[in-house]
């Protein structure tokens, strides 16, 4: 079979498209960003302002652009892996000379309507640029030690930029992302067993590094471990917000105070209730049912993803939907753990619920890969 009889073939084409788009995870994106919407607004004291409208608009936006993203044919974004990894590397340059500083961290370039933070870019770009690479190595050489050198550059480069700014949980989630792609693409365990016991070694070292001149991490960075250890031991400094995490948590029960009844969230003592703590309103007002129900949208969304690689002829599609499907639980995950005192505040938001504009875009974005992976594969 030709070429071009294949794609007549087998290749949809207008609205065969729209058919072939993955809908449950669509309706299921829809979901968890209609859920945010409204702990959005309730965390606003029942207001569409300051949050929830905006939050709506992005969600609109965001639908469009999965949508969009996943109508181009594959073999697209294949060849656009390189330049997209280049632009998301030259605008984390820019943020080093002419970044917007907030709270301290230097992440942000302001375009105007809206502040860009070109290390959410990267997330996707770097999985791109790897799927890229897998899909060109032949699989002989994809354990050879001078084949793995490339990869873990492209990782390095951009995580040793994002912690400049500095963004300790950004930096976790590009390395743990770029590994989990490296991973699936059949990488022999032996360099993740290496690469663990080469962590264990930098934690070391950072912990004695603590108060020395060559201190390789921020005073509020240490400030997070401690209150990761023990946050009781300054419940109104450095422990405040995880000791306020656990109260609203335990004070929400198997069924909740109820929406908008939330105490924690609405008298304020909560911090950053619409973005990274925005987990802990939710199992507040909905209990351990309402935060169980969550986790199973983002489990199926996960599934679903995984389903779709698994069943898809073409490396690069396959391997792009495992890295984002890697990238997405990484991000719940990690706040997860993060509000709940089972990890460091490392200033990670809750996918598609917490508040903000480059995160839940560039992942719309990722899961627009996913329906073009999807829609494109071999039939």
């Amino acid at each position: 079979m030709s070429y071009l009889e294949y794609q007549v073939k087998y290749v949809p084409t207008g609205l065969r498209k729209l058919l072939y788009l993955n809908w449950p995870i669509i309706f299921l994106v829809v979901a968890v960003c209609g859920t945010g919407v409204l702990m959005l607004y309730s965390v606003a004291g029942g207001s569409m302002q300051p949050w929830a409208e905006p939050q709506m608009q992005r969600v609109g936006l965001g639908l469009g652009l999965m949508i969009g993203v996943g109508l181009v044919p594959i073999w697209f974004w294949r060849n656009m892996a390189l330049l997209a990894y280049a632009v998301s590397l030259i605008l984390l340059g820019l943020v080093e000379l002419v970044g917007v500083e907030r709270n301290g961290s230097q992440r942000w370039l302001d375009l105007g309507p809206m502040d860009l933070q070109p290390s959410e870019l990267m997330k996707i770009a770097l999985v791109m640029l790897l799927a890229a690479y897998y899909d060109w190595l032949p699989l002989n050489k994809v354990s050879r030690p001078v084949w793995i050198a490339i990869p873990l550059l492209l990782i390095a480069i951009p995580a040793a930029l994002v912690l400049r700014q500095p963004d300790l949980g950004t930096t976790l989630l590009l390395v743990m992302g770029g590994g989990a792609v490296l991973f699936v693409a059949g990488v022999h365990w032996a360099y993740f067993a290496s690469v663990i016991a080469a962590g264990a070694g930098l934690v070391t070292t950072v912990l004695v590094s603590r108060g020395t001149s060559w201190q390789l991490l921020k005073d509020y960075q240490f400030a997070r471990i401690d209150t990761f250890l023990e946050p009781s031991r300054d419940p109104l400094g450095a422990g405040y917000h995880i000791m306020q995490a656990k109260i609203a948590l335990g004070s929400g029960g198997w069924t909740g105070r109820g929406y908008m009844q939330g105490t924690q969230s609405r008298l304020n003592f909560l911090p950053e209730k619409h973005t990274d703590f925005i987990f802990t309103t939710l199992a507040e007002e909905f209990g351990f049912l309402g935060a169980s129900t969550l986790l199973v949208l983002y489990a199926l969304i996960i599934m679903f993803c995984i389903a779709s690689a698994l069943t898809n002829k073409d490396r690069f599609a396959a391997l792009l939907t495992l890295g984002v499907a890697a990238t997405f639980f990484l991000y719940f995950a990690v706040n997860m753990a993060m509000v709940t005192g089972l990890a460091p505040v490392v200033g990670v938001p809750l996918p598609l619920v917490s508040y903000g504009g480059s995160a839940m875009l560039v992942l719309m974005i990722g899961f627009g890969l996913v329906q073009s992976a999807h829609v494109h594969k071999p039939r």
